[in-house]
C-alpha cells in the first residue's frame, strides 16, 4: 500500500490497526500464562490480578477480567487501540506448585516491561519445559504419603508397608488414565475402589493388620485438598461464582472416592 497519498484520517486507522494487532497479540500470551497459572493450581483472584496487572503494563489503559475454572475472559481498552477482546478455555487441572512459582515471578518481569513479544512466548516455553519430578520420584512421594498418612492416623508398620505399595500402584493407574484424557471422575473411582479392593486383599493374605488403616493413607492421595482450600479463598476474596463452582467440584470429586470405597467395601 502505497502511503504517501494517504489522508491523515486513514494514517491514523493504519496506526491504530497496528497497535491493535500489536495488543493482540500481547493479549494472547498475556491469556497463556493465566491459563498455566489456572491449571497449576492458582486461585482465580491471583489469575485476574495477574492478568490484569500485565494488560496494563503493555499499555492498556482499562483491563476487566472474568475467570472461573474453565474460562477466561478478558477485555482491554486503550485510545491507541480501541477496544479489544480475547476468550480461553481451560480445560485439565495438573496442580504443580513449582511451575506456579515461575509463573509468578514471569508476572513480575512482565510487570516491570522488560519482555518484547518473542522473548515473553520464549520465557513462558522455558517454563513449560522445565525439568519436572521423575517418575520414580513421584512413586517414592506417593508411597511415603500413604504409609506416613497410615501410621499416623493409628495403623500398624505393616498397614503402612501395605499402604505404600498400593500408593505406588494407584500412581501407576493415574499416570495411565492421564494419558487418555479421560474424566478425573472416573480416575477417582477407578483409584478409589481398586485401592479399597487392594487393602482388602492385603489383609486377607495376612500384609497388613486393618483395611482401615491402610485404605486411609491411599484415600489421602485421591483428596482434592487444593480445589477445596483454593474454593474458600476465592470465596473470601469476592469470586463467589467461581469459588463456589471449584468448591461443588471439590466435593463431587469427594464424594467419588467415597463411592469407590465403599464399593470395594461392598465387593469385600
Amino acid at each position: 500500500m502505497d502511503v504517501t497519498n494517504l489522508t491523515p484520517a486513514e494514517t491514523e486507522r493504519l496506526a491504530v490497526m497496528a497497535e491493535a494487532e500489536r495488543a493482540n497479540e500481547y493479549l494472547y500470551q498475556i491469556l497463556d500464562i493465566g491459563q498455566h497459572m489456572l491449571q497449576s493450581g492458582a486461585e482465580v483472584s491471583r489469575v485476574e490480578d495477574s492478568i490484569r496487572r500485565m494488560c496494563f503494563a503493555y499499555g492498556a489503559e482499562r483491563a476487566d477480567v472474568l475467570t472461573i475454572t474453565a474460562s477466561i475472559i478478558v477485555t482491554i481498552y486503550s485510545h491507541r487501540f480501541g477496544a479489544l477482546t480475547q476468550t480461553r478455555r481451560v480445560t485439565g487441572m495438573k496442580y504443580d506448585l513449582n511451575r506456579l512459582e515461575l509463573l509468578n515471578q514471569l508476572c513480575r518481569i512482565v510487570c516491570s516491561g522488560q519482555y518484547e513479544p518473542e522473548e515473553l512466548r520464549q520465557a513462558l516455553e522455558e517454563i513449560l519445559s522445565a525439568k519436572q519430578y521423575s517418575f520414580g520420584v513421584q512413586l517414592f512421594i506417593y508411597a511415603l504419603i500413604s504409609s506416613s498418612f497410615s501410621l499416623f492416623f493409628g495403623g500398624s508398620v505393616m498397614d503402612a508397608v501395605a499402604s505404600g505399595i498400593i500408593g505406588i500402584i494407584l500412581k501407576f493407574i493415574d499416570r495411565t488414565i492421564q494419558k487418555t484424557d479421560a474424566s478425573p471422575f472416573l480416575s477417582a473411582v477407578l483409584c478409589s475402589c481398586l485401592g479399597g479392593l487392594l487393602a482388602g486383599a492385603a489383609v486377607r493374605f495376612h500384609l497388613g493388620d486393618s483395611v482401615d488403616m491402610i485404605s486411609i493413607g491411599n484415600i489421602m492421595l485421591l483428596i482434592p485438598g487444593i480445589a477445596l482450600t483454593n474454593s474458600l479463598r476465592d470465596m473470601f476474596s469476592g469470586n463467589t461464582i467461581s469459588g463456589l463452582m471449584r468448591f461443588i467440584e471439590a466435593i463431587l470429586l469427594a464424594l467419588t472416592i467415597a463411592f469407590g470405597f465403599a464399593l470395594a467395601a461392598g465387593i469385600l
